[in-house]
């Protein structure tokens, strides 16, 4: 079982999408300053969403899928749309 995940930091009012199989340690790592695209972020990520998915494939193309839109108000709506 695979995630995709949407975090924001209120520190730099941004979001981040990623995938992973274990969602409490990725985000840990992430707000340990460990990964280098969230370290200005850290130690503020919220996780505000989160997709399951069968493979490790299927995750990696969804995230492809809503970095692709490039687009805030889609990950708003997203989040929102799940809640």
């Amino acid at each position: 079982m695979y995630f995709v995940y949407i975090l924001f930091s209120s520190k730099t009012n941004k979001y981040y999408v990623g995938s992973t199989d274990n969602l409490e340690s990725r985000l840990k790592h992430h707000n340990a300053g460990s990964t280098p695209s969230t370290k200005p972020g850290a130690p503020y990520w919220e996780m505000k969403y989160s997709e399951i998915l069968a493979d490790r494939t299927l995750a990696l193309k969804r995230e492809l899928e809503i970095k692709k839109k490039k687009s805030r108000k889609f990950i708003e709506w997203l989040i929102n749309s799940a809640s």
